[in-house]
């Protein structure tokens, strides 16, 4: 749950999402949810539904009267450079484009806005509970503005600077699609669990709570989780039989390794603008 509050003498007026789909829509949730009203926010989307109650929707720029300062840009980034002329109409003088393009480089974003300021930024999910990393990159940005940028977005989760913008490929592997694997991993312990014996409804049950409670763990403990994992092994026991599977020939690390190399090639592959 999210118990941040937002300092409003230092958040925006008005912020523009272009695009806001479960990404977006997550963003919009962690913010009201920490206090920021919401007719801060105007949406521009011609398909978007399920927004907090009170955002202003528009199906097109065309209906929106007034240019913004600050744009979250959350279109498909194959999209980009068709679009691109539609959403600089709505931007003001040296407005903040804030990207949650995967792939797609401050380079890139620079062209099609060349008088905007450009941050990227990838979030996942959880930051409708203001829960998510927040990876940014904002490369010309001074400290002193980076500390207002992360003001703004820290209601939405732990704001994590990325120094170098060939990382963000991993960033968004690592941080952006992760939860979707850890999902998997939930919904296969489920599965493990009703092979071993359990009822479905139960096992599910155990497999979500476990996982709540491990990585709440983790994120608070001085210990490092491979620690945390030794501290619930004992020799011969049930834990080091199951993580004797796991660790065999590296299994899992050979499969996250992969997973996450994949979804990072993903990524450069869209700044290259493959759209397939």
């Amino acid at each position: 749950m999210n118990n941040i509050k937002v300092a409003m003498s230092a958040f925006p007026s008005k912020i523009c999402f272009y695009g806001c789909g479960n990404m977006g829509s997550a963003m919009l949730r962690g913010w009201v949810a920490a206090g920021v009203s919401p007719d801060t926010f105007h949406v521009v989307d011609p398909v978007a539904e399920n927004l907090p109650a009170g955002v202003a929707v528009s199906r097109a720029s065309q209906e929106v009267a007034r240019p913004f300062d600050v744009l979250v840009l959350g279109i498909k980034p194959q999209l980009l450079s068709s679009l691109a002329p539609d959403i600089a109409s709505l931007l003001a003088p040296g407005a903040w484009v804030i990207s949650i393009l995967a792939g797609t480089t401050t380079q890139t974003l620079s062209e099609a806005f060349p008088s905007a300021r450009i941050i990227r930024l990838m979030p996942n999910l959880a930051a409708a509970i203001g829960k998510s990393p927040l990876g940014v990159f904002a490369p010309n940005e001074t400290e002193l503005v980076k500390t207002d940028i992360a003001a703004w977005l820290t209601p939405l989760g732990a704001v994590i600077w990325i120094d170098d913008e060939a990382h963000m490929d991993a960033v968004t592997a690592l941080a952006g699609s992760g939860p979707a694997f850890i999902y998997r991993v939930i919904d296969a312990l489920t599965k493990g669990g009703e092979a071993s014996g359990l009822p479905h409804a139960v096992a599910a049950q155990l497999a979500i709570k476990m996982t709540e409670g491990a990585a709440i763990l983790a994120a608070t403990s001085p210990e490092t989780p491979k620690a945390l994992a030794a501290r619930v092994t004992s020799p011969g026991g049930t834990t080091a039989a199951g993580l004797a599977v796991l660790d065999a020939d590296n299994a899992l690390d050979r499969l996250m390794t992969q997973t996450l190399r994949a979804a990072r090639d993903r990524g450069t592959e869209l700044a290259k603008g493959d759209a397939k």
